[in-house]
């Protein structure tokens, strides 16, 4: 929510199981941006969440779209002004995950040819951060997950763009990523700086 506020972020709407919002609200205020939280009345999704947060603004055009358990090192404000510039429906962030293994190095005739420890893999992955303009908000599902319709849908029809992010990407998905997202920040004090 600070990095939010950071890029000129007024009102931040937050996605919540229902009887969460009080929590929430009370948890992410004094962060700079008014926070609204909504509650789901029954699971919607990623992309039904979406949608139904979005019912809730008071504005229309472009707006930041973040799952709650990403970290990333990206400037939101140039993000914001290169959706702008190329004028998609959508872009998201995308991001090259190190492989967790070593890699073998194989040739043809199957000889081993070298070795890598844990590099970067080729391929881009979404990071779970967006800018979604009217056209994509107003197509997202009111169940189920954006990444499994709209946005191949748009990606489809030229409408969907890429920011990549070649900075640091941590995501909290288990009790280890957490831990590590903990150190990083704990190493990294200026990223959390603008929180406290």
């Amino acid at each position: 929510v600070a990095r939010l506020a950071d890029a000129g972020v007024s009102r931040v709407i937050v996605a919540c199981a229902s009887g969460c919002e009080e929590l929430f609200e009370r948890q992410l205020a004094g962060l700079g941006p008014e926070i609204l939280a909504v509650g789901e009345p029954e699971p919607l999704g990623r992309g039904g969440g979406l949608r139904f947060a979005a019912e809730h603004r008071d504005d229309t055009g472009p707006v930041f779209a973040l799952n709650g358990d990403e970290l990333l090192g990206i400037d939101l404000r140039d993000l914001l002004e290169r959706h702008r510039a190329r004028g998609p429906a959508a872009t998201i962030v995308v991001s090259q995950v190190r492989s967790p293994f070593g890699v073998v190095e194989v040739a043809g005739d199957d000889a081993v040819t070298g070795f890598r420890e844990a590099p970067l893999l080729p391929q881009w992955v979404s990071s779970g951060v967006y800018v979604l303009d009217d056209e994509c908000l107003a197509r997202l599902p009111e169940r189920g997950d954006h990444e499994d319709k709209t946005f191949p849908d748009l990606a489809g029809e030229g409408k969907l763009a890429a920011y990549r992010n070649t900075s640091f990407w941590l995501t909290v998905n288990t009790p280890k990523q957490l831990r590590e997202a903990d150190e990083f920040l704990r190493a990294h004090p200026e990223l959390a700086a603008a929180a406290v």
